[in-house]
């Protein structure tokens, strides 16, 4: 991953912890409601992937025992990993794109519910992606991938050997002995990028028919993908507008359509409020229905923080339940995959702003997106609503949890890398045991095997006990799959 310049060390330090009377005073442990939103408390796991699924996108035993054991913790929410709604292979993640995934996303549910006690709600995060390729081996780019164009053919009889009477065959030959200075001046941009990183689908690609059809063809697929949710038994939806997937790229500044669904910001939210509405439509009005979006993207030419804000107003005037606000995590300046890898979007100066780690610039690793979420809650709230607003990114202690809400800078306190560190951070501080936390180190070890597409677990637990007889390994038989387990201590309530 991308590291700053800098590349100072900071430390996650918190300072004491609360009494369980003073943990139960708290903001923080208060429940909330707003419209069809409740929640026992105001602590709040954002999605994250485990790869623990199959290559089917299933529901595994694997899955289960994961956020069973966040569960555990009893979290006000879970937001469980990008869901894919369209029924194409896309490796061990989940997907809700058929009814036949009801009856597993529904064992999940009664497993999420059953583990808490019924104190956590469990909310499904609805995701489409576009197509992605691995990057190739160059000849067999030049050979299978690569159109020969006219401009190709013509830059070649101007510079090389080739004749204007040779074949494509040819042609190909030769391209793939070029130098990487003589292919960045016949190649396109496009081109050149998917020999050097992989091809990928954008939403600007409207001379592609399908991806021409997207605003068509995605909400009913969102509105199909919810209505199973809602049957499987989950408390919520979260739609995925961030990062580099597809509504994101809606979204962004990047989107230059010129069909009514690109251009200026109402013509890029348009099909995001499109979906929202099918899906509202079809789950109706009494269900919790948000989106989570971003507060800048943090590449050039991107959107930032100015059309965040008017996204996220566009958002709560259409009437969504809550917004959850990352930052980041983009293709566009993605570090180079090796060969036969897709790229990651969270390696260049993006990713970093996603998910910083312990080194960092003057700023630091921590609430880099506090002040930004801030600003798009004040111009919410300026326009008389009061749609709760979910912060995340470099938050791990009650003490910053407690100042983030106090200070009116959101409304829900998320817990991500935090969380997987320690799934029984929220009973340990409700009880009066923060001393016994396991602080994250914020040394993104769990990023790296994500970026693998490896199990994902913590430093701080995945070689902990691992001869205990009923412990899970991951499939290298080197680290354990889950936290391991905590019991109370005598003198404590609930």
């Amino acid at each position: 991953m991308w590291k700053p310049q800098e590349r100072i060390k900071y430390q996650a330090l918190t300072d004491a912890w609360p009494s369980a009377t003073e943990a139960a005073n708290s903001a923080l442990f208060q429940p909330m409601q707003w419209g069809s939103l409740q929640l026992e408390q105001r602590t709040w796991i954002p999605a994250m992937v485990p790869w623990r699924s199959n290559e089917q996108g299933e529901v595994t035993q694997d899955v289960l025992d994961w956020y069973a054991r966040f569960a555990q913790g009893r979290p006000g929410a879970i937001v469980i990993e990008g869901t894919g709604i369209r029924d194409i292979p896309s490796g061990p993640l989940l997907r809700i794109s058929n009814d036949r995934y009801i009856d597993g996303l529904k064992r999940l549910v009664d497993t999420v519910h059953a583990a808490s006690d019924g104190k956590t709600r469990l909310f499904i995060q609805l995701i489409d992606f576009l197509s992605i390729r691995r990057r190739p081996q160059p000849d067999v780019y030049f050979q299978r991938y690569l159109s020969i164009t006219e401009q190709h053919r013509a830059w070649l009889v101007g510079h090389t050997d080739f004749q204007a009477g040779d074949d494509d065959t040819q042609a190909r030959n030769v391209l793939a002995g070029l130098t990487d200075e003589a292919l960045e001046d016949v190649l396109t941009s496009r081109e050149l990028e998917a020999l050097q990183f992989g091809y990928r689908e954008r939403v600007i690609d409207t001379d592609n028919p399908l991806i021409a059809d997207l605003p068509r063809v995605l909400p009913d697929l969102f509105a199909n993908a919810a209505e199973r949710a809602q049957r499987a038994g989950f408390d919520g939806i979260e739609l995925h507008y961030a990062h580099a997937y597809t509504m994101a790229s809606f979204l962004s500044a990047k989107n230059t359509r010129t069909d009514g669904y690109g251009g200026g910001r109402e013509q890029r939210v348009r099909l995001p409020l499109e979906v929202y509405h099918a899906v509202r439509q079809r789950v109706g009005s009494d269900y919790p229905v948000g989106c989570r979006f971003l507060s800048d993207e943090i590449v050039d030419g991107g959107s930032h923080l100015d059309d965040a804000c008017y996204f996220g107003l566009s958002f709560a005037k259409a009437g969504m339940d809550f917004l959850s606000v990352s930052r980041g995590g983009k293709f566009d300046d993605a570090k180079q995959p090796k060969v036969g890898w897709a790229a990651y979007p969270y390696t260049g100066p993006s990713g970093y702003e996603c998910m910083p780690s312990y080194i960092s610039d003057e700023q630091g690793p921590f609430e880099r997106n506090v002040e930004p979420v801030a600003a798009i809650r004040q111009g919410i709230r300026d326009e008389g609503l009061a749609t709760p607003l979910v912060v995340a990114g470099g938050i791990y202690s009650f003490e910053q949890a407690e100042r983030l809400l106090a200070d009116d800078k959101a409304d829900i306190i998320g817990f991500a890398r935090q969380a997987l560190a320690d799934p029984d951070w929220f009973e340990k501080v409700r009880r009066g045991h923060g001393e016994e936390v396991m602080v994250c180190r914020y040394s993104n070890y769990c990023e790296g095997l994500d970026q693998k597409h490896k199990q994902v677990t913590c430093e701080l637990w995945d070689r902990k006990q691992l001869d205990d007889g009923d412990v899970v390994l991951a499939s290298d038989s080197k680290r354990r799959l889950t936290a391991p387990s905590w019991q109370p201590s005598e003198g404590i309530t609930d």
